[in-house]
């Protein structure tokens, strides 16, 4: 009977595992709303320029790392549209922002969008919180990770040195 179980467990586990999403390989369709409730849709995205999203939740301690080492290195991705989306309320973010992304929120290349319609996972299909992307100016998938620590790999590529 133990072993009836396992089975089943396995099929179940691997079943599921099959269908686990695949990062958007191109930029897809969307329309996240900016702070005062405009639509923001991918054909505001700036053409010639690297794309950046960052998915996060307002309550992930790895997107608290995720958000402050964005925040050190800021500088760093000064020629870059950096998207920072979340399907958190507005009021909660004020808060989130000024404890780990102070410098984000004044940068002109930063600009925080709310999922308000629960899209962003079915669309660009993340793993976990944080999840982030980086595109190319043909807005092609170059690099992806759900790892809070791993935005020195994002950092290279950005600057254009090798990973």
């Amino acid at each position: 009977m133990r072993i009836l179980f396992m089975i089943n467990f396995l099929c179940v586990f691997m079943s599921f595992a099959s269908f686990a999403q695949r990062p958007a390989e191109t930029i897809p369709d969307f329309t996240f709303y900016k702070l005062d409730n405009t639509p923001f849709t991918n054909k505001n995205v700036p053409d010639g320029k690297q794309i950046f999203f960052v998915f996060f939740d307002v309550t992930c301690d790895h997107c608290h790392h995720t958000i402050k080492a964005l925040s050190t290195h800021i500088n760093e991705f000064e020629g870059i549209s950096i998207y920072l989306i979340t399907m958190d309320k507005k009021e909660n973010l004020d808060r989130f922002f000024n404890e780990y992304g102070k410098n984000l929120v004044t940068k002109k290349n930063v600009l925080i969008l709310q999922d308000l319609r629960n899209l962003f996972i079915k669309q660009f299909g993340p793993s976990k919180y944080p999840s982030v992307f980086l595109y190319s100016s043909s807005k092609k998938l170059i690099l992806y990770s759900d790892e809070d620590q791993y935005l020195e790999k994002f950092l290279k590529l950005v600057n254009g040195t090798d990973i």
